[in-house]
């Protein structure tokens, strides 16, 4: 079946919920203590907190689709990481992820596209995005869609701090 993608509404506020429980923890969830993923998983990503960013106008989020099962996710809104360059109408791409039985297939380009084809319209704006220190893929990823290094920043999930880099698409 070949996946397509789709704009999320707030009709889909608990698969958005599942799939960005899913895939973070799928993702990280052997890099923390299971408590503060447990209470990191719901304060950020519970149906509460993306139903607030699905009602935000200055946020957009695309739905992988294979079939109706929502298989990755793409979110973006007004950009909140720390740097002094930052402005108001600035966007942060906050989370791109597809669960690994899904990825390698070019749908992380496919949902990046179309959130592109989103961020410049009416204008071209400043993307920001924060990527792991380690994560070298994404980091690559990235940069082909002209992100650089501007900055870092500590991102933190209970206890833990991970050193992130804050990448920018002027």
């Amino acid at each position: 079946m070949s996946l397509h993608i789709r704009r999320a509404t707030l009709a889909d506020v608990d698969a958005l919920s599942a799939i960005a429980i899913a895939t973070y923890t799928e993702t990280w969830g052997d890099s923390y203590p299971p408590q503060d993923l447990h209470t990191f998983l719901q304060d950020h990503y519970g149906t509460a907190p993306q139903r607030v960013e699905l009602s935000d106008p200055r946020s957009a989020v695309w739905l992988l689709l294979e079939g109706e099962t929502v298989v990755g996710y793409l979110a973006a809104g007004a950009n909140t990481l720390p740097h002094a360059d930052a402005r108001d109408g600035d966007v942060e791409l906050k989370r791109l992820y597809i669960l690994s039985s899904h990825q390698n297939g070019g749908h992380g380009a496919r949902l990046m596209d179309a959130f592109m084809a989103w961020l410049d319209q009416p204008q071209r704006r400043t993307l920001w995005v924060g990527v792991w220190e380690e994560n070298f893929g994404a980091q690559r990823f990235y940069a082909r869609y002209g992100c650089s290094k501007a900055g870092e920043y500590d991102f933190i999930v209970g206890d833990s701090r991970d050193r992130e880099f804050i990448l920018r698409r002027p």
